[in-house]
């Protein structure tokens, strides 16, 4: 069933769990999201990122699509716009269905923040759906710009943030980064800045960058306030190991066959995820 964020995501907090938001681009990779979440019964979020959607099909070409399919799954399916940082892009987004958004204003001053996320969370009021915020900023690794300290998210102006735009979820940055750590790298999350924002607010809270936290970060991040867990690297890695296994396997493998392998591949990753995330059973 095709839904918003916004209960999901009230229930995880009252619950202290959290729920997936995975990044797809295509009709495939929704779909073998849609298959790992109907296969242990979570909510699920589809993350379109403002990025991959410019570069891609677009907004309405994908989104009723998957729609169709949300609607058909026995599961709640949230399609939620990531990093939305164009403003008419966000509300064209809000007109082609999607239930929620992401209001990316971080890269301004506070106060600017504020105002842009304070009228989306006012414009999404008429489609009836859930808009998330950020404060602080998410590093890249690709960029070669991993989150440091002057990234990481100043519980006060969370705090203010929340109470002055009434969005329905925050993002905050306490250590992780997009994007692929190198071997072995296992960032050093600040707890603290999770415990003030949640304790002031109690709103859900949103880790960005859940690939390679390591499960014991995503573990206590839950256990202290996070209710909505971003993944896409390691769900696009798991479809592009599968490709270089089949394709090293046999080298004939027809087209179909292939992309059929990529979407259980991915659907597996996206269950080891509802897993650690707790959701697993929790759909409505």
């Amino acid at each position: 069933m095709y839904v918003s964020m916004k209960g999901m995501l009230e229930r995880a907090n009252k619950g202290k769990y959290a729920v997936m938001a995975i990044n797809c681009f295509n009709l495939e990779t929704a779909k073998a999201v849609i298959d790992g979440a109907q296969g242990l019964r979570a909510p699920i979020i589809i993350d379109l990122l403002q990025d991959h959607l410019m570069d891609h099909l677009g907004s309405k070409l994908l989104t009723q699509p998957i729609i169709e399919m949300a609607n058909a799954a026995s599961v709640e399916i949230a399609i939620n716009l990531d990093h939305g940082q164009d403003i008419g892009f966000v509300k064209r987004c809000l007109r082609d269905g999607f239930s929620s958004v992401m209001m990316d204003a971080s890269s301004y001053p506070i106060e600017k923040n504020i105002e842009i996320t304070r009228n989306m969370v006012e414009f999404a009021q008429t489609y009836d759906a859930s808009v998330e915020g950020e404060v602080g900023n998410i590093g890249s690794v690709a960029r070669n710009h991993m989150t440091g300290d002057d990234m990481y998210t100043n519980p006060d102006l969370a705090i203010e943030f929340a109470r002055q735009t009434g969005v329905d979820a925050l993002a905050i940055s306490y250590g992780s980064s997009h994007g692929d750590y190198p071997d072995g790298y296992v960032p050093e999350f600040r707890f603290d800045i999770i415990e003030k924002i949640k304790e002031a607010t109690n709103i859900p809270l949103v880790l960005h960058g859940g690939s390679g936290c390591g499960e014991e970060n995503i573990r206590k991040s839950i256990e202290l306030g996070i209710n909505k867990i971003n993944v896409g690297s390691d769900f696009m890695n798991a479809q592009i190991q599968s490709i270089k296994h089949n394709l090293s396997r046999q080298p004939t493998i027809s087209y179909p066959q292939l992309i059929h392998e990529t979407m259980a591949a991915g659907s597996e990753l996206v269950k080891y995820y509802i897993q650690l995330s707790q959701s697993e059973g929790k759909s409505l």
